[in-house]
């Protein structure tokens, strides 16, 4: 008797999965009692994730477990939705009825329209919402679970909802298990990002699947077989699938479905095994019938699941005949049902390719267009029709479709599903297509390239779109259409000369024509945001006044807000106080009119704004509604953003492991992008700066350097730069500082910023005093403290008093000093600026320690006592030496060796360096590693307060003198 070659095909058992299985079988058991979670299981195609999940889907059935199945397609990710409709159609089949009951409701949720009130994000934030709700409405005593398959061809939507899902499982009995290939999350997909977003933040668990080895391959064979492999069959079978079971059963499968009872154990020696997966799948099917082959055709060109009666309209067959041909296929392995009765899966998604792949192009073209038609007819989805129609190569059907689809994506923000859709629809456009509505469709795809952060192709789109308005001289459209160009730009590197005579080109243009106040309003917005980030102040408030009076009165709120959110930012930075009503009273309107993006970026301008001008208060106030507000909105860009800035806020107020936690968070959680990035690693900076942490703080403040440099504005370039200068200058490097401190005062001198200026000006009279150029530092002041002063920005006033001191001190007007830095402690301090402040006090202790007969010495003592304690606390170990010597210092003589601050080892150190030995000959003399030597003389110069050898040699000859 012949062995069935549906028998071969499929393995009988699990192998080399007993501890995966495991694992997720302890998942199980947590959802049963409450606990329930989100797993990947992640693998390349073929690995047998879903083999995996089928098992304990099996167990769990077993168990009194609800189980839903669902699957996404690979034509599912441009159609928003389509794996929570074949989720919702699995809930609704459920036995129990409050479960059914339940995906009846997530269907009628879906096919809703979306809620028109506010603006487009906060539709699609509901609709997310309202969908995610009601899978959570899962009934307490009920436990489910919920395996998602080939999640990798995911939409938009669907991942979403899942995302938010992931948030409330914990106290709900809902388990949720999905496969993903691991070798199809390409860089920029939705899936990837969504993938790494909840691994990093630890709301999904991720299950990875490996290879078989040689011996668990041959397990699979034998039991495939059911009788012992000959090793030289396993072994060519290992080999040619490279351990992935599909792999393994397919290329048996096909070898091995000759064998007869009688001969089998005989024919295993001689058997031929194919070479490939596409030959073993290839030869399995190759002797079916013509009326057989006609149906699996019209199958495999539907795709990797089907819906019978689909397939019988595409084939115009009677039903008799395509039953029958569906039964020769399953007892080849090829389908098999599913949980909806209607509806077959090919066996693995690489089968159906393999099949695919055969059907001669002109037959495929043609089943295209019969799935296309039939597919419309029947209600299908406008994207997986325009699919069709592309396939079969009419252009028509397929922008009209597409088209479509794409409106359909975009009102819920589907962005990347919208943004799919309109380039199939720009791919096929009529030749005939009317000039405007090619402009339209150009414009719509650019909106959803940009917000994808596919920034080239959103700035080329709305380019060609402005060419095309103008050319049918609709120059109100191609003027509308410019600050969204310069938004992308922007973020592309352009610079603001450019950008400003693209949107002041759009101005001319408009001149004389009529009824184009809204356009002309949103160009002077654009206009006032570009100088206002490049901080060009006055002219940013000049643009911003122009475009809130245009836009008031043509009734344009959101030009209306957004300029005058504009406006408050660069008042508060030019000095004046009366920006910030501006900004809190923008806040508010935006929330009310529940234009959520409006409202959230109003939260962002307040937070960050106070977090650079020292009003820490109103900055930590604002930040953290304005992340709670952002969190609950769904904003991930603007929470990440405004995160980064809260953690700057609490490094200044002196919590550095809170910012230090804040800052790594913002970076993890991937949506905040470059500006998020470069905020998170200049704080995490200046933490370890402030640890003494010097290769750490390099790395970091050198990278937001870079990551500033590419945007070319200075809140970017200016925050890095400082970082770098204050740790050159505390490690002794006071020349590399003061160069540092030179280029952060052209760049803020371009555009008279006193904002990012100020800690510059302590740096380098810090720089220019260590190597005793009492004259340059007065200089690096008299320079700086003009623009300070001038702009007149409370939080940044302190530092011309702290600069002042300093200055007196050097020069030996200690009483002058003395008040002067008593008054810029008491300010800093006032101001919450926690590192200048404990610098101020430890200078005012030196001065006080420079009075004559040291009069001040205890108070200079106890003054140190409290920084180093304060220091320690926060782990800032160049504040805790410097505390040190201050305190060594009023406390008076010690018994200590004549090389202090140095240790004996260093001191020997430096005579060597003082004789003029390299690090490799000094490690040599002192049989030490050459890196430890590099260490000592890193640290040397350091305690010091020096930069060069030579200071060392000379150091070294005063103290032999």
């Amino acid at each position: 008797m012949a062995v069935a070659a549906r028998q071969v095909v499929a393995s009988p058992v699990l192998v080399g999965r007993d501890d995966s299985l495991a694992l997720l079988a302890g998942h199980l058991e947590e959802a049963v009692a409450g606990r329930g979670r989100l797993v990947l299981v992640a693998g390349e195609a073929g690995i047998g994730k879903t083999r995996l999940i089928g098992s304990l889907a099996r167990r769990a059935a077993g168990d009194g477990v609800v189980v839903v199945h669902a699957s996404a397609f690979p034509d599912d990710a441009p159609s928003p939705g389509a794996v929570l409709l074949d989720l919702a159609s699995g809930l609704a089949r459920a036995a129990p009825p409050d479960v059914a009951e339940l995906g009846r409701a997530l269907a009628r949720r879906l096919r809703e329209e979306a809620p028109d009130s506010g603006d487009r994000h906060r539709r699609r934030r509901l609709t997310v919402q309202d969908l995610t709700d009601a899978l959570l409405a899962v009934p307490a005593s009920r436990p489910v679970l919920l395996t998602l398959d080939d999640l990798h061809w995911a939409d938009e939507l669907s991942l979403d909802v899942l995302a938010h899902l992931a948030v409330g499982l914990g106290s709900r009995p809902l388990l949720i298990v999905c496969g993903l290939r691991s070798d199809e999350l390409y860089p920029g997909t939705a899936v990837r990002q969504w993938r790494s977003r909840l691994v990093a933040q630890r709301l999904a668990d991720e299950l990875p699947l490996g290879r078989l080895d040689a011996e668990q391959t041959a397990t699979v064979v034998s039991a495939l077989l059911r009788r012992p492999a000959p090793r030289d069959v396993t072994a060519v079978i290992h080999a040619r699938s490279d351990g992935i079971p599909l792999h393994v059963e397919e290329l048996l499968g096909a070898a091995a479905a000759d064998l007869t009872g009688t001969d089998a154990a005989a024919g295993l020696a001689t058997m031929s095994v194919p070479d490939t997966l596409a030959d073993a799948v290839l030869a399995r099917t190759a002797g079916v019938d013509v009326g057989t082959r006609r149906v699996m055709e019209a199958a495999v060109v539907i795709g990797r699941s089907f819906d019978v009666g689909l397939l019988t309209a595409v084939t115009g067959d009677a039903h008799a005949v395509v039953d029958a041909a569906v039964r020769h296929l399953h007892d080849l392995s090829v389908v098999g049902p599913t949980a909806d009765p209607r509806t077959l899966d090919f066996r693995h998604a690489l089968l159906r390719d393999v099949l695919y792949g055969a059907v001669p192009p002109t037959r495929r073209r043609d089943l295209h267009e019969r799935v296309a038609r039939a597919a419309a007819a029947l209600g299908s989805p406008d994207s997986v029709v325009s699919a069709h129609f592309e396939r079969a190569g009419l252009p028509g059907e397929t922008f009209t479709y597409a088209r479509r689809a794409g409106r359909e994506a975009a009102t819920t923000s589907a962005h990347r599903d919208a943004l799919t859709l309109y380039r199939r629809a720009w791919r096929h456009r009529p030749a005939d297509l009317a000039v405007p509505e090619q402009a339209r469709l150009l414009a719509a795809l650019a909106d959803e390239a940009a917000a994808t952060d596919d920034n080239q192709a959103a700035a080329e789109a709305y380019s060609q779109a402005q060419v095309l308005w103008t050319s049918v001289g609709d120059l109100a459209a191609a003027a509308d259409v410019v600050p969204r160009l310069v938004a992308a730009s922007h973020l592309l590197g352009e610079p603001l000369p450019q950008r400003a005579a693209r949107l002041n080109e759009a101005l001319l243009d408009l001149e004389g024509v009529p009824g184009a106040d809204g356009p002309r309003g949103r160009l002077l917005a654009a206009l006032a945001a570009a100088h206002m980030l490049a901080r060009h102040l006055d002219k940013a408030i000049g643009y911003a006044e122009q475009s809130r009076v245009l836009a008031a009165g043509c009734g344009d709120a959101d030009t209306a807000t957004d300029a005058t959110t504009t406006l408050g930012t660069v008042l508060v930075f030019a000095g004046d106080p009366t920006g910030w009503d501006l900004l809190e009273e923008a806040v508010p309107r935006s929330v009310a009119r529940r234009h959520e993006a409006e409202a959230a970026r109003g939260y962002r301008m307040v937070g960050t704004s106070a977090s650079v001008l020292v009003e820490y208060p109103r900055a930590e106030r604002w930040l953290t509604q304005g992340i709670a507000y952002a969190e609950a909105v769904q904003l991930g860009n603007h929470r990440s953003y405004m995160l980064a800035h809260l953690a700057h806020v609490h490094w200044a107020l002196g919590r550095w492991d809170q910012a230090q936690e804040e800052a790594a968070r913002a970076l993890a959680d991937g949506r905040g992008g470059v500006t998020t990035r470069i905020t998170a690693q200049y704080v995490r900076g200046y933490v370890a700066l402030g640890r003494g942490d010097w290769r750490a703080a390099d790395d970091l403040l050198s990278g937001a350097l870079k990551d500033g440099e590419s945007m070319d504005e200075l809140q970017r370039v200016s925050p890095p730069l400082w970082g770098l200068a204050e740790a050159a200058a505390l490690q002794g490097a006071a020349e590399r500082s003061a160069t540092l401190c030179e280029r952060a005062f052209a760049e803020s001198a371009a555009v008279a910023d006193a904002a990012y200026l100020f800690p510059f000006l302590l740096t380098g009279v810090r720089a220019h005093l260590a190597f005793q150029d009492t004259d340059g530092a007065a200089d690096w002041a008299a320079r700086l403290v003009p623009v300070l002063t001038e702009r007149g920005i409370a939080g940044t006033l302190p530092a011309v008093e702290h600069a002042d001191g300093l200055l007196a001190l050097a020069r030996g007007d200690v009483a002058s000093a003395l008040g002067t830095l008593r008054s810029a402690r008491d300010r800093w301090a006032a101001l919450g600026r926690w590192w200048e402040g404990q610098w101020a006090a430890l200078d005012l202790a030196r001065c006080l320690l420079a009075q004559a007969g040291r009069t001040g010495a205890g108070e200079a003592a106890g003054i140190a006592r409290a920084v180093g304690d304060r220091a320690s606390a926060v782990g800032s170990a160049p504040l805790a030496e410097a505390a040190a010597r201050v305190l060594a210092a009023a406390e008076g003589p010690v018994d200590r060796a004549p090389w202090h601050p140095l240790s004996a080892r260093e001191h020997r150190v430096a005579t060597l360096v003082a004789a003029g030995l390299t690090n490799r000959q000094i490690a040599a003399e002192l049989v030490v590693a050459p890196k430890t030597v590099s260490a000592h003389v890193e640290h040397i110069p350091t305690k010091l307060g020096m930069s060069r050898r030579t200071q060392i040699a000379a150091w070294v000859s005063r103290l032999v003198a």
